[in-house]
């Protein structure tokens, strides 16, 4: 069940299943025995004691451990400390726990340095920013790394005129294949709340749903979303997450878009330009723009429709290309192509600490067999009539 609130500000806060973890832990551990214990107890797992662990044995102890109180705990236990019994240790009260007491660790292949996973295709930038294709890294080790870590993902998208028929794939196949596993926040910006559809959210996922004004033509759209989206990190998506990734609401999630593009600063590579020289980059060529890149500066041409990375950096990568805007607009200039032609100036001179490769933002009107590097489609525009749903195209 979706509910929905309209707040005087016109904002539309709609949450479904969240629930929250916490890594607190609100008992005590007491030792009531002789014991000279040097090492000490880690708990890996998300634990909430609110009880106490009573330890009546002496470290000589050639019986057994009793262990009284009342754990709780959905982790796992790891002593890394010696308490120099020759007994067995045995756990008399209620743990209540789904983890395992011992990790066993992962199973996983070896690396081999001599034999890199993937050799047609660049994998890392000339400033060691690596760069995400299917098979350059394993999920399982992925995920073990990143889950335990308790993180919550902001997702934002617009969805403006007749962008908002493009909601219900986008967020059906999202909740699908985008950060299967972990919290994620979706920051709808609608100008017809009502449109929004019913999606069934899996536990820990939640929506917000923001109104913003209609513009009249969809450039306009194109040039105030950083402003909007600098104002919701500042008033309150800053306080709900730990990263956040801006995606076009027309596109269709097709496998795993996981962990893995987490890193500080996260763009894109355009899947329309990939193969390309830069001289050939629509970057903006005009030197009076704020989005100006000279014809023998750049490395790619990055996608408007995905970029993120950690909440701070984002809020400092929309500020200054919010800035750039406003600044082209007292001048009367408009980048060839909005805010990507201000994103591609900031990442020509901020870098991006992580690249992901085309599979993460495909176009559907490419042919995939004529592009055998592609072994993955994991995120694709759809395909469309611009003229149709851009309303002054």
């Amino acid at each position: 069940m979706i509910k929905a609130t309209v707040t005087e500000t016109g904002k539309v806060q709609v949450i479904a299943g969240f629930q929250t973890a916490t890594g607190l832990q609100t008992g005590s551990q007491v030792s009531t025995g002789s014991q000279e214990n040097t090492g000490s107890q880690v708990n890996t797992g998300s634990q909430v004691n609110t009880g106490s662990q009573v330890n009546t044995g002496s470290p000589e102890n050639t019986g057994s451990q009793e262990n009284t109180g009342s754990q709780g705990s959905t982790g796992s236990q790891v002593n890394t400390g010696s308490q120099g019994s020759t007994g067995s240790q045995e756990n008399t009260g209620s743990q209540g726990s789904t983890g395992s007491q011992e990790n066993t660790g992962l199973h996983y292949g070896q690396s081999r340095v001599l034999t890199p996973p993937r050799s047609d295709v660049l994998t890392v930038s000339p400033w060691l920013a690596p760069i995400v294709w299917e098979g350059t890294f394993d999920p399982v080790v992925i995920d073990s790394m990143y889950k335990p870590l308790n993180l919550t993902i902001a997702t934002t998208v617009f969805a403006v005129g007749k962008y908002t028929r493009f909601l219900g794939n986008f967020l059906e196949t999202a909740e699908q294949h985008y950060m299967v596993g972990f919290k994620v926040h979706y920051y709808i910006f609608t100008d017809q709340p009502e449109q929004v559809p019913a999606v069934t959210l899996a536990p820990g996922r939640m929506l917000n749903i923001t109104k913003v004004p209609k513009f009249s033509r969809w450039q306009e759209i194109s040039l105030r979303r950083m402003e909007i989206i600098q104002t919701a990190i500042e008033e309150h998506i800053h306080k709900e997450a730990d990263y956040i990734y801006c995606l076009d609401v027309d596109m269709k999630f097709h496998n795993r878009w996981g962990p893995e593009v987490l890193d500080t600063l996260v763009a894109a590579i355009h899947p329309w330009f990939y193969t390309m020289d830069r001289e050939r980059f629509t970057y903006e060529r005009r030197s009076a723009s704020k989005a100006y890149v000279p014809m023998d500066q750049g490395d790619f041409y990055y996608a408007g429709a995905v970029y993120g990375g950690r909440v701070e950096d984002v809020y400092k990568l929309t500020k200054t290309c919010r800035e750039n805007l406003e600044e082209d607009k007292k001048n009367n200039l408009e980048a060839i192509w909005q805010e990507e032609s201000h994103l591609n100036r900031y990442f020509v001179y901020k870098k991006p600490t992580k690249l992901l490769s085309p599979e993460y933002n495909w176009d559907d009107a490419k042919n995939t067999k004529k592009n055998p590097v592609m072994r993955l489609i994991r995120l694709s525009s759809v395909i469309k009539s611009m003229a149709e749903v851009r309303e002054n195209e």
